[in-house]
Formats: C-alpha cells, structure tokens, sequence
C-alpha cells in the first residue's frame, strides 16, 4: 500500500472550486492535519483526495477508459466538406 507524504510548507497551486460538505471529525482532522505540515488547508484537502484517486484501481480503469472514449469520436467524426460539382453529362449545351 502506498503512504501519503505531504511535503511541508508548498500550497500554492492553481485552484477549482468544488463545493462539498464533509463531516465534522474529518474537517477537525484536516485542519490538524495543514497546521501540522505547515500548508493550507485547500492544499491538504487537494493532496488527500489526489492520494485517493490513485489508490483507486476501479477508477483509475474508468479514467484511462473514459479519457479514450472522448478523444476518440473527436477524431473519427471529421465530415468531409461535401462539393457539390456538376457533372459533365449534366451540363446543358446551349445552341
């Protein structure tokens, strides 16, 4: 099993914003968590749930899957320009 290893003192990183609630006991125990590795608690949070997406093995199937499947139709579904051009029996011969 792999070890989560927060580096201390290095959360600055670009943010989205997700809005969850989580239990009490979870929030006391991040907040624990940032003042002891000396980082904000978004970079703790951010790292905790990197952690458990990788862990993840049935996810992690899903992602490679997923990320296959809709990069796929993006490059199979290129319509080519339809040109519409006479045909040269087609032409009318005027006299």
């Amino acid at each position: 099993m792999s070890k989560l290893k927060l580096e201390h003192g290095i959360s600055r990183i670009r943010r989205a914003k997700l809005q969850s609630s989580i239990d009490q006991t979870i929030a006391d125990d991040v907040e624990l968590m940032a003042e002891w590795s000396n980082n904000e608690t978004n970079y703790v949070v951010n790292e905790l749930l990197r952690f458990a997406l990788t862990q993840e093995e049935d996810f992690q199937k899903y992602k490679v899957s997923a990320s296959t499947n809709t990069s796929r139709p993006a490059a199979i579904a290129k319509p080519s320009p339809a040109k519409s051009e006479p045909s040269p029996t087609s032409a009318s011969t005027h006299a």
